[in-house]
């Protein structure tokens, strides 16, 4: 069966620009990442979403899981771990390594679950 494929537009909008702040994701204090060249994914009936790039990610502190889902406006999102954080880190972390042409900003980043990791929002260095 084919995965249904949908565009944003009126009825479900997504929008993505620049995080207009440093993003910092820690674990029991480690730093996960740190960068400044975030992006913020709004999607109609979520909460906004920060897309880090993985070059900002420290990625020996993420393994890689089986787990994946799909969005019929993104496209297959595949999971990472984050061992540092025990159970709640299981699957904390996805990515949509070929996203559809709508959202290809996101290409190439990560976005963490906040209720599994430590999500900050920090004035930017500039």
């Amino acid at each position: 069966m084919d995965k249904p494929v949908r565009q944003p537009g009126p009825g479900h909008p997504i929008t993505i620009e620049p995080t207009a702040a440093r993003v910092v994701v820690r674990v029991n204090g480690t730093v996960l990442a740190d960068t400044g060249d975030a992006l913020t994914l709004r999607e109609a009936g979520h909460a906004p979403v920060q897309y880090v790039p993985l070059s900002d990610v420290d990625q020996a502190q993420l393994e890689r899981s089986d787990h994946a889902t799909y969005c019929p406006y993104k496209g297959d999102a595949s999971y990472y771990s984050v061992p540092l954080a025990g159970e709640r880190g299981r699957d904390a972390v996805w990515e949509y390594r070929e996203p559809f042409d709508a959202v290809a900003e996101i290409r190439g980043r990560v976005a963490f679950y906040p209720d599994r990791v430590e999500l900050s929002l920090e004035p930017s260095e500039s």
